[in-house]
């Protein structure tokens, strides 16, 4: 090859590396990534092959997928930098290039020089002799200085967004009793009738739906951490929130609880799990997971109208004054449902749930109709 083009297509691999950590970084947009977004694809595809291997234990096997994306990522950006490095240093091996008592030339060493002149310590053995090589020392210890600092500062927000949907997750978790039951949070949140006590904790919840939104938005690898814990997942946090919205508009009474229907935290957290599950569906390949049918549109229909009367006879447990016409009430939350249920049909097997797992509480109603 000649030198000029080995020279050319280092240059070009290191702009593609600089291109995507770019885009990964500091752009930080989901699904904008130019190596990053198809390396967590494939290997997302490639574990939950291999959990498929483990039978009852590949729900642990997933959890390391979230890891291993970083993982992997660091390395491939490392090894191209490297290698982009090395294929412009090749052809001054010997001559604008030297090390002491003799220059190998082999592309071996011009890895060598081209990893070393990358790290922040440098290379001891290569020496640049003129100004030229000179300036691509400087080049390479700014990029590789820069990547690495970037690199590290990326993967601890990473980590810092995903406590953070974590403890949301685990909240909501804990509000619902640990039943993952959305009339339990609605029974919780006003008990007795009384919402203006657990009202605070309602636009927490949607504050931190918002911002889970976001964190998704701006570190997309987050979907490819998945838990064992079904409480953990988008998926259970986002239905029991659309879920609770879903009965406070539909089951509720409009002259004793219309200021709650009607306010602000109630549309927050309505608006960002939608907007929240809604991104996800559009930026990741939901379409190719696969679950068994649940149910027709007819039998669905029919799941969601013994769910709201389970929903109300919680609610009446709890003091909380329902609406009067309770067959209204069945209808409006059936249309409401309809409009987020098949989203989440979607996303939960994405992450390799059941959504029995996701919806304990809507897949199995105790009430008939």
């Amino acid at each position: 090859m000649p030198g000029w083009l080995e020279q050319a297509l280092g240059f070009f691999l290191v702009l593609l590396v600089l291109a995507d950590v770019f885009l990964t970084v500091l752009y930080a947009r989901a699904g904008t990534g130019i190596v990053g977004v198809r390396m967590a694809r494939v290997t997302w595809a490639a574990f939950r092959a291999t959990a498929g291997s483990f039978g009852q234990w590949g729900g642990n096997v997933l959890t390391f997928c979230g890891p291993a994306i970083l993982v992997l990522l660091v390395a491939a950006w490392a090894l191209a930098l490297t290698l982009g490095a090395a294929l412009v240093m090749h052809p001054l091996l010997g001559t604008a290039i030297t090390a002491q008592g003799g220059t190998p030339t082999d592309f071996v060493a011009a890895m060598y020089a081209g990893g070393s002149s990358m790290a922040i310590v440098g290379s001891s053995d290569f020496v640049p002799q003129t100004s030229w090589a000179r300036v691509l020392y400087l080049f390479n210890s700014l990029v590789g200085m820069s990547v690495v600092s970037l690199t590290l500062t990326y993967i601890m927000q990473v980590y810092a967004a995903l406590q953070r949907r974590n403890v949301l997750g685990l909240k909501l978790h804990l509000l619902t009793a640990e039943t993952g039951d959305a009339a339990e949070l609605v029974a919780r949140l006003g008990p007795r009738g009384e919402f203006s006590a657990g009202y605070s904790d309602l636009a927490e919840v949607g504050s931190g739906m918002t911002q889970a939104k976001e964190a998704h938005h701006f570190y997309p690898v987050l979907f490819y951490f998945r838990f064992r814990q079904p409480f953990y997942s988008v998926s259970r946090s986002t239905l029991v929130a659309l879920d609770a919205v879903t009965l406070i508009r539909s089951a509720l009474d409009d002259q004793r609880h219309g200021w709650l229907k009607e306010s602000a935290a109630v549309e927050q957290l309505w608006r960002a799990s939608l907007v929240l599950v809604t991104t996800l569906e559009e930026t990741f390949p939901l379409g190719s997971a696969r679950e068994q049918a649940r149910k027709s549109s007819g039998e669905a229909s029919d799941r969601w109208r013994r769910r709201y009367r389970s929903g109300m006879q919680r609610l009446r447990q709890a003091g909380i004054e329902p609406t009067a016409d309770e067959q209204a009430g069945a209808e409006a939350y059936v249309l409401l449902r309809s409009r987020w249920d098949p989203l989440l049909t979607r996303l939960a097997p994405a992450m390799a749930y059941c959504m029995d797992e996701i919806d304990p509480a809507g897949g199995h109603p105790s009430i008939e109709p």
